[in-house]
């Protein structure tokens, strides 16, 4: 891309013009510079250089493209957006993908895609500005503390519009990304749109029964129920973290993982070596819950852990047990999650079935740039219904809370 000529306002740097370029690779950009525009305010996790949102850290990108799983052979071809000053000084950076696909974001426009197509226009390849294979809200426009980050968000978002027409793309889109950063897309121009997750929050219990006691008294004595039910024949559970992961493990959750993924959606995302990969660059943020019988793991979730919430990400089992994927998976993390002070679980994309232990629904938001004007004004259109839809769901799903109604 060429030079960006840098706004009045942002006395951050000393050169008339700055550059936005695109970099091919995240291990072609240095890990520092990276993380501490991933920190944004600078707000780093304690003990860490890491960003407090572990997904856009160097380590993870670097773990998913290094082991294959984002690739140009997997329909993700690296384009990171890079804005730096006239000394090379990283000042802010989108990730970005070069998309022949619409698999692995969680965010469904496989109908605009062949609506397009029907019409005579070519929707692939597409940018994509997200995490790959990864449904969690998070920063998109990663900006160096420091003046003006608004405006270097605004900076971002402009670029991310040039190189679509640079590179005669049909769109751009980023996925669950924060609030404000949406209400900043709406506001240069990009289509917004909306959905939900269902996310527990840690109102300071001090254990799981403190959390039962606020719920109603049905659901108390279910969740106890399935509790039970799950560990029947001799299952047991461990927690596994930090130095104490090792490649045995990492290959009884692969097993787990490729079952699952297979049965849901064909080839699964990830490859082997990126879950070793995972675990030689952020050890200290993964958590395996892993569930055992007879000596044997039969089932296990890899969680991962921010600087205030533990984030769900990936199931499986070779064993079918009555409420085992619950307990695994919801009710292991709201344990973790007490024990630990962390003030949130989100437990993945979709299930309107958390809701009945404790998960609520939150909104999620995307932004999308869309250069035909036909296939614009249809998709604003279908987005202004959506988002009324998603509102209205989210009200009634609240209404259906599990928590009693006579709580302070």
């Amino acid at each position: 891309m060429g030079d960006v000529e840098r706004h009045p306002a942002d006395p951050a740097t000393d050169d008339d013009r700055v550059v936005v370029r695109v970099a091919t690779r995240i291990a072609g950009v240095p890990q520092a510079a990276w993380d501490a525009c991933a920190a944004g305010g600078g707000e780093l996790q304690k003990d860490s250089v890491r960003p407090a949102n572990p997904f856009v850290s160097h380590a993870f990108l670097k773990a998913i493209e290094d082991s294959g799983s984002a690739a140009r052979e997997t329909g993700w071809l690296p384009q990171h957006l890079l804005y730096e000053d006239g000394d090379g000084r990283l000042l802010a950076c989108m990730p970005c993908y070069l998309k022949s696909h619409s698999q692995g974001e969680y965010v469904f426009d496989h109908g605009w895609a062949e609506a397009y197509m029907r019409a005579g226009g070519r929707y692939y390849p597409k940018l994509q500005a997200s995490v790959p294979f990864t449904p969690v809200t998070g920063p998109r426009l990663l900006a160096r503390a420091g003046t003006d980050p608004i405006q270097r968000q605004a900076i971002l978002l402009e670029a991310g519009r040039t190189l679509s027409e640079e590179l005669g793309v049909s769109s751009l889109h980023l996925t669950f990304m924060t609030r404000e950063e949406w209400d900043l897309a709406g506001r240069r121009g990009y289509l917004q749109r909306t959905d939900q997750q269902f996310h527990w929050r840690n109102e300071g219990y001090e254990g799981f029964e403190d959390f039962l006691a606020v719920l109603s008294s049905r659901k108390r004595k279910t969740i106890r129920k399935e509790r039970r039910a799950a560990l029947e024949d001799g299952i047991e559970i461990e927690w596994i973290t930090g130095r104490d992961l090792t490649e045995a493990h990492w290959d009884a959750f692969f097993a787990f993982y490729m079952d699952t993924g297979a049965r849901k959606w064909g080839t699964p995302y990830l490859t082997r070596e990126c879950f070793s990969l995972l675990g030689q660059s952020m050890a200290e943020q993964l958590l395996l819950v892993l569930a055992k019988r007879d000596g044997d793991y039969i089932a296990g979730a890899l969680n991962v852990i921010g600087a205030d919430t533990l984030y769900g990400r990936y199931w499986g089992t070779t064993e079918m047990h009555d409420f085992l994927h619950f307990e695994v998976c919801y009710y292991q993390a709201i344990d973790y999650a007490i024990e630990n002070r962390l003030a949130c679980v989100e437990a993945g994309a979709q299930g309107a079935h958390k809701l009945a232990r404790g998960y609520m629904p939150v909104e999620t938001y995307s932004a999308h740039y869309i250069a035909d004007p036909g296939l614009r004004r249809a998709v604003a259109d279908y987005l202004e219904r959506e988002r009324r839809a998603v509102a209205h769901e989210a009200a009634l799903l609240t209404e259906e809370s599990p928590y009693r109604r006579d709580r302070g």
